[in-house]
């Protein structure tokens, strides 16, 4: 009787600690992903097609949050702070891995953010008020050049965003300088310059080709090494003589550092996985936007070039405040 009394009460004890146990599988609540910038940018939608492939697959919702500010530094620290359970993630952009070249002070270190995976690039699109007599490359540099003392004003998504990085490329390649105002967001620049407020902007495929499509907005050419696949008409700025001027508008997923590395592993797996359905692929590709995957190894060697490309080009840059 005691034996049996022995064995129930052990029974007992390791259910006790199995069921913590299971219960602890990751994910078994909503995951959030968190983008730097203000909703209706590249970032933001990006991350919005490529969650709801990854959710589907782990089984959880997968929920984005928006805390623009600062050229994505508030949301980034928000991110870098959090608890690293597998909860909490970050929707990184080129200011992920440029803050730290342009500003002083950062709330946080690059080392507090792991890389978990790149999602998808958005070719970048240099577009310009219909008003502007200005339809290429040559013609746009021209009437910039011509502005004189006026200068010409050009929108950004914040502080070391893509078009902020365009802007100084055109400057290394042609001597024309311009007044940059940043936004929250690149939807944000891209409302400015179709409200004529400022001149010129360059932004994502994905937020710029309706408005193009709408005759609301003029392209004078896409800054990324191939033309847009949906949109063939805009020729690169390399096929018109300025290859110096390249870059894309990338995405990539970042987590906390002290983030289990199984837990890492496996939502870089499930995102390479989402991004191959071809739910995921046709949302990404019909918007202009080339889904782009790979390892953990792969984004961390994509980081380190872009950061060596960059960094001369940041150390020219000046912050400004955000419109």
């Amino acid at each position: 009787m005691i034996k049996r009394s022995v064995i129930f009460a052990a029974s007992i004890l390791v259910c006790a600690f199995a069921a913590p146990a299971a219960r602890a599988e990751w994910p078994d609540h909503p995951i959030r992903w968190v983008v730097g910038f203000g909703p209706g940018g590249a970032n933001d939608l990006i991350a919005r097609f490529a969650a709801e492939g990854v959710g589907k697959r782990l089984g959880q919702t997968i929920v984005i949050e928006n805390r623009p500010g600062a050229g994505a530094v508030i949301g980034t620290a928000f991110v870098a702070h959090s608890a690293p359970d597998g909860y909490t993630f970050l929707v990184g952009a080129a200011s992920t891995i440029t803050n730290s070249l342009l500003l002083k002070d950062l709330p946080y270190a690059d080392s507090d953010l792991v890389p978990v995976g790149m999602i998808a690039v958005a070719p970048s699109t240099i577009i310009v008020h219909p008003s502007v007599p200005a339809n290429n490359m040559a013609e746009f540099i021209a009437w910039a050049k011509a502005q004189g003392g006026k200068g010409v004003n050009w929108s950004t998504a914040g502080n070391g965003s893509t078009p902020e990085f365009v802007a100084e490329m055109i400057k290394e390649a042609t001597g024309v300088s311009f007044t940059i105002i940043p936004y929250k967001s690149g939807g944000d620049g891209v409302n400015a310059v179709l409200a004529n407020d400022v001149s010129a902007t360059s932004e994502a495929s994905i937020v710029v080709l309706p408005k193009i499509k709408a005759g609301l907005l003029k392209a004078i050419a896409t800054t990324y090494e191939k033309r847009i696949s949906i949109y063939p008409s805009i020729t690169t700025t390399a096929e018109q003589g300025y290859p110096s001027v390249q870059i894309g508008h990338w995405a990539g997923l970042y987590a906390p550092r002290g983030t289990p590395e199984p837990i890492i592993q496996r939502m870089n797996a499930e995102l390479q996985a989402a991004l191959k359905t071809p739910e995921v692929q046709d949302k990404l590709t019909k918007t202009g936007i080339e889904p782009a995957g790979g390892s953990v190894a792969d984004f961390v060697a994509f980081m380190k070039t872009e950061r060596q490309r960059l960094s001369d080009l940041a150390a020219k840059m000046k912050v400004t405040k955000e419109k």
